[in-house]
């Protein structure tokens, strides 16, 4: 029988692995946003990176969706992976895949025809607002086809290749940052080149995933139309609360920006490009809730509770480690930042203080993404959903208003902090609790042998081994 890759070896050199490979991939894509900003900088229009803020904030709402949408599918190839059912992982790749791009298209599509109004409710006016509507108008139609290359990604990193999966983000990335300069300079197109720049970009990474995912490792296969109508089920069940789970943060990062908007562009620029910046700085944070999740995955659906608390301890000392060394960076290179993006008056004063005050409680963030990581291939998305929401209505909200009340701008940004602190604590501690749960139920049921969809208990959610 095949054993599934992380069911054995040590979790900690799974998780540094999994999140190096990560990383480079998610380096590569910050990496270029931020030369995109930077590049932008250089036009000499303040407005210009304002509207990168407002466009950007838009297609998070979208790209959070996408997100949920893979991490259903990456959690259910997983865990059949775990349970050495290989067939039904293949099943459940291909009904993920068609599934996420029929509801990509109906989102984009909502999402088109309300554009005016969605960027007018973020605080856009004036030439700002022009600007924004164009780079939209451009990126937003060709969201399923990041969609398509996302999720094709993430069923590669679900049985256990990370290297190919990074390579599809490392590309794309690449094109993009070639055809950048191409577009906005040579050709003279401006923000408009920037937009087409990341449309071609999109397509490389969908092409590379597809051939690691159907070339290399032969996962999609062919099902019937009633396969996949029962497959939406067990989709369903995890994508629609990892869904709203990642629809919280762009919401609460839209209630940020509108609230920063009063204080002008110069405000809005600001936060704009320390949202470039955070990213690149913290990129292997974000990668690190891709990577843990397809190991706890797998020894999950092996059973093996004790490899998953093992994970959970390694993951949350990576992040802590991390956030520290690149904090103290952050601090170091401040004046070499706010030079770099000719930063000025208001904008470079929000960039200094998020820096040498703010960066650290990033730590407080990659508990939570870790944790949510948890809960979804724990089969309790549940779980994320509540925390995430928590911290963006309970935290961030309120925070954030009284915030820029009392304080102004610098309010703002670190009442965005503050329900990361405290909810990101509490879903930590939720993991654990929710493992030793799962630990003590399994030693109760003897496992009985994998027969179908139904047996493993993905469809339904239940708890029980597979």
């Amino acid at each position: 029988m095949r054993q599934a890759i992380f069911t054995r070896g040590s979790t900690l050199r799974h998780v540094v692995n999994m999140t190096a490979a990560s990383a480079m991939g998610l380096l590569t894509m910050f990496g270029v946003d931020m030369i995109d900003m930077y590049f932008l900088t250089l036009l000499g229009e303040q407005e210009l990176a304002a509207a990168v803020g407002y466009a950007g904030t838009l297609i998070f709402f979208l790209v959070a969706v996408s997100i949920g949408l893979q991490i259903a599918l990456g959690a259910l190839v997983a865990r059949s992976e775990g349970g050495h059912r290989r067939d039904l992982a293949r099943r459940y790749c291909t009904s993920g895949l068609y599934f996420n791009a029929l509801a990509s298209l109906s989102i984009s599509a909502l999402a088109w025809f309300n554009l005016e109004g969605l960027l007018r409710l973020l605080g856009a006016n004036g030439l700002t607002y022009e600007y924004a509507l164009s780079y939209s108008r451009i990126v937003l139609p060709n969201m399923p086809i990041l969609v398509l290359g996302m999720s094709m990604a993430a069923a590669v990193r679900a049985i256990g290749d990370a290297r190919r999966s990074m390579w599809a983000t490392v590309i794309g990335s690449l094109v993009n940052a070639v055809l950048d300069p191409i577009f906005i300079f040579t050709l003279g197109w401006g923000l408009e080149g920037a937009a087409w720049a990341s449309v071609l970009a999109r397509f490389a990474v969908m092409g590379v995933a597809w051939w690691a995912l159907a070339g290399v490792h032969r996962m999609p296969c062919r099902i019937t139309v009633a396969q996949f109508l029962e497959d939406i089920r067990p989709l369903l069940t995890i994508a629609t609360p990892a869904v709203l789970t990642n629809l919280a943060t762009p919401i609460g990062n839209g209630f940020v920006l509108r609230t920063m908007s009063q204080f002008g562009d110069s405000a809005v620029a600001g936060a704009a490009i320390m949202g470039r910046i955070t990213p690149v700085a913290f990129c292997a944070i974000f990668a690190l809730s891709g990577a843990v999740g397809p190991i706890i995955g797998q020894n999950a659906g092996a059973g093996l509770y004790d490899r998953v608390r093992s994970t959970l301890v390694n993951a949350l000392l990576f992040n802590l480690v991390y956030i520290i060394t690149v904090w103290l960076l952050l601090f170091l290179l401040a004046d070499a930042i706010v030079a770099a993006f000719s930063a000025t008056e208001l904008a470079a004063e929000l960039i200094y203080f998020y820096i040498f005050f703010l960066a650290g409680t990033f730590a407080f963030n990659g508990g939570l993404f870790i944790s949510n990581a948890s809960f979804n291939n724990l089969k309790h998305p549940h779980y994320a959903t509540c925390f995430n929401f928590g911290r963006a209505v309970f935290g961030i909200v309120p925070a954030v208003y009284f915030g820029a009340k009392w304080f102004g701008p610098k309010g703002v940004m670190a009442g965005e902090v503050v329900g990361s602190v405290l909810f990101g604590t509490l879903a930590m501690v939720g993991a654990f609790v929710l493992v030793r749960r799962l630990e003590r139920e399994h030693r109760e049921f003897e496992p009985g042998p994998l027969s179908s969809p139904a047996v493993v208990g993905l469809e339904t959610g239940r708890e029980g081994p597979v």
